[in-house]
């Protein structure tokens, strides 16, 4: 099964409400992705996966989501089983390594922008704002294209936002090579004035 607007939701009340059950910590994730698109209502469309950049500790501090802790893993995959979804529905796969998202620096402020909901007492997801996905989704976009691409234009980004996104990226990979590459993109998108100042 694929997540949407109504089955996301049930997936996390359901995940929220196995850690009450089994009387965990609090859990609480920074959502980015398709997923973050669909909950805060900025796209219709599915999604296979929860994409958790992050997670938020007891101070309000952004902290490494790898590894998921025992607990959360195994509540994963039996919500996994009742809703009939992939294993590894929710996962960290964009900060799962040294190159990953969380590891290279997110986006100054990401945590103030992302807008929080409760599932439960044990549960809370943090879905990052509008600015923060065009950040991400260029930089995905520049690396493979596709739904990335498809996600970058429905969020219809200004000219400014694009250009601050571009310069966020290049911190990421300073390289000419990808430089290039987002210089082409930006010109096939309809953003050549902000090629031409990268």
């Amino acid at each position: 099964m694929e997540l949407n607007d109504s089955n996301l939701e049930i997936a996390l009340s359901m995940l929220g409400g196995r850690l009450r059950l089994k009387d965990t910590p609090s859990i609480r994730l920074v959502v980015c992705g398709g997923s973050a698109l669909i909950a805060m209502g900025l796209v219709s469309r599915i999604t296979d996966d929860v994409d958790i950049v992050a997670l938020v500790d007891a101070h309000q501090q952004l902290i490494s989501p790898v590894p998921f802790p025992g607990y959360l893993e195994e509540s994963i995959k039996e919500v996994a089983i009742l809703l009939n979804l992939h294993e590894h529905w929710l996962n960290y796969a964009p900060s799962s390594d040294s190159g990953g998202l969380f590891q290279t620096g997110l986006p100054e402020g990401l945590l103030a922008r992302a807008h929080r909901k409760d599932y439960g007492s044990h549960l809370t997801a943090y879905f990052i704002d509008r600015i923060d996905q065009i950040h991400f989704k260029v930089y995905a976009s520049a690396d493979s294209l596709g739904v990335h691409v498809d996600d970058l234009i429905l969020l219809d980004p200004s000219h400014q936002e694009m250009e601050n996104a571009a310069r966020w990226c290049m911190t990421h990979d300073p390289s000419e090579g990808f430089r290039m590459i987002l210089i082409s993109m930006y010109e096939q998108l309809g953003y050549s004035d902000v090629a031409e100042r990268l």
